[in-house]
């Protein structure tokens, strides 16, 4: 791609190395440890579903039983294997007898680790070959219809109730609408679980659970035959479950995840060393699954300044993508975010946001980038609203952004209605139609407002970046570099769920995902 903004290609290179060395020294930190969800999810991948006579989940009996006799060190694959070596029982056969008190997976005979790791690939094979015919279906449909060359526009349901989303899920579809992003339920993610079934009483959103995926999945393949298109699904996968919403999503073929490395510490307050822990698995599912995953830039400027925190931004966008680059994620799957959340008081603030989206653009040419509309100055006054996503839509379609979360002019006042969505989805379609060459017949001024601000943010994320690396990432959270929050290394919630990993340790999934050989 050509440089529009004339950025030193040094300090990008210089940037990147700083994160890529920033992201080497977390990766020998994640591969010594692992957390009670991604073992959980190793379970849901292994075939263990449903709940008991409390509804507590069966991969949360199965671990919970490890975690009683301290033995998680070893993994949940370990002693489902060698259970399964000395009674001949599946998975969910196992998980049922140890909720019945039937089963006590360390005092099981003992198997050597070789033939334990034999017999859970035999299953782990089985689960990997579904997720790939997964990821065929969805290549045969964007086959049979084609995908869309410009933005995916992209819109939310959050009525609490499944069935409700689905109605308006298929009418934003029918409207338009490329992408229906599922909005989770307020609080989801600090449940250290994830809820079963059907959902009908989310507040704020729905339940993310398996059922609810497989149902809007079906509904909007529907809607899909009808309109000869493929519909996109997104949901949340952050929080304490990461890796297992990452598991059910794969099974369920979701196409598109909010999964940020760093967004749980930030604004859930979730221990640092669980949240980065869970993320590489959960993005080693999503890559392998070919699911696109968003990351939560956006949200540090709903608490700092777009303007003086603008670097901060670009320097998260950088560490999202070394971090996802060692799970196997392609660049082609970084959805890395931003958004346009400038004051409109501010002079020349749309030049600056400009400068912005295009500095991405050019920085990550192969990313479906994910472009956020203006929330945190959207008043409840509709009109100037439409004028601010309008004018947001206009550098969605400039610099090519590719994920197009759409703006509401009642944002502020109260959950979109499927009308709201219309004139959303008309606004966007206007204006990427009578803009669509826009971008590329218009040149910058050389050393000009756009060309200079670009260059001021770049230096102060390679700056900041360079510090980075200095102090470890840790240490940058502890300091509330990101966004103006400070999270202590051995504070926030799940630390309890931390482990290091001892000899027996295996995860059959990573190396089946990342084709790196045997595990």
């Amino acid at each position: 791609m050509e440089s529009k903004l004339n950025i030193n290609e040094e300090l990008i290179r210089e940037a990147r190395r700083s994160a890529g060395k920033t992201a080497d020294e977390i990766q020998d930190f994640i591969d010594g440890h692992t957390t009670a969800s991604v073992e959980r999810a190793i379970c849901r991948l292994l075939g263990i579903d449903g709940v008991n006579e409390a509804e507590v989940p069966l991969p949360n009996v199965v671990v919970e039983e490890l975690q009683d006799k301290n033995a998680l060190a070893a993994g949940a694959a370990y002693y489902i294997g060698n259970t399964m070596l000395e009674t001949g029982l599946g998975p969910q056969e196992i998980a049922r007898k140890v909720n019945g008190k039937e089963l006590e997976l360390t005092k099981t005979g003992k198997h050597t680790r070789k033939e334990i790791k034999e017999i859970i690939l035999e299953t782990a094979k089985r689960t990997v070959e579904y997720i790939q015919s997964n990821r065929r279906q969805r290549e045969a449909y964007l086959q049979e219809y084609g995908d869309k060359e410009g933005a995916y526009i992209y819109v939310i349901v959050a009525t609490g109730n499944i069935y409700e989303d689905i109605v308006q899920a298929k009418a934003a579809a029918k409207q338009g609408a490329d992408i229906i992003a599922v909005i989770r339920t307020t609080g989801q993610s600090l449940l250290d679980y994830v809820p079963y079934g059907a959902t009908t009483e989310g507040f704020g959103g729905t339940y993310a659970t398996q059922e609810n995926f497989r149902l809007m999945r079906a509904a909007l393949d529907e809607v899909g035959r009808e309109e000869k298109r493929y519909i996109r699904l997104c949901n949340y996968c952050s929080g304490l479950c990461m890796p297992e919403i990452a598991a059910m999503g794969s099974l369920e073929r979701l196409d598109v995840m909010l999964n940020d490395a760093l967004y749980g510490i930030l604004f859930r307050d979730i221990n640092m060393q669980r949240t980065l822990i869970d993320q590489y698995f959960s993005r080693v599912i999503n890559g392998y699954a070919g699911v696109i995953i968003n990351t939560g830039e956006d949200n540090y400027l709903t608490t700092a300044d777009a303007v003086e925190e603008a670097h901060t931004v670009l320097a998260s966008q950088f560490l999202n993508e070394q971090l996802a680059l060692k799970a196997g994620l392609p660049e082609e799957q970084m959805g890395l975010g931003h958004a346009f959340e400038m004051s409109p008081d501010v002079e020349n603030g749309f030049l600056f946001e400009l400068a912005q989206a295009q500095m991405a653009r050019e920085i990550f040419p192969k990313a479906p980038l994910k472009y956020m509309p203006p929330t945190k100055f959207m008043t409840g006054n509709i009109f100037r609203g439409q004028v601010q996503d309008a004018l947001f839509n206009m550098v969605t379609t400039m610099t090519h952004q590719k994920i197009h979360l759409l703006g509401m002019m009642t944002e502020a006042i109260h959950t979109p209605f499927m009308s709201d969505r219309a004139m959303a989805i008309e606004n966007a379609g206007y204006i990427a139609r009578t803009m669509k060459d826009f971008g590329g017949e218009v040149e910058f001024k050389k050393d000009g407002i756009i060309q200079k601000r670009a260059g001021e943010v770049l230096k102060k994320a390679a700056v900041l970046l360079k510090e980075i690396e200095g102090q470890g990432l840790f240490a940058t959270l502890e300091k509330g570099t990101f966004a103006g929050i400070k999270r202590p290394k051995d504070g926030g919630k799940g630390l309890d769920g931390v482990v290091v990993k001892d000899t027996s340790y295996f995860n059959p999934f990573v190396d089946l995902m990342k084709g790196e050989g045997n595990v």
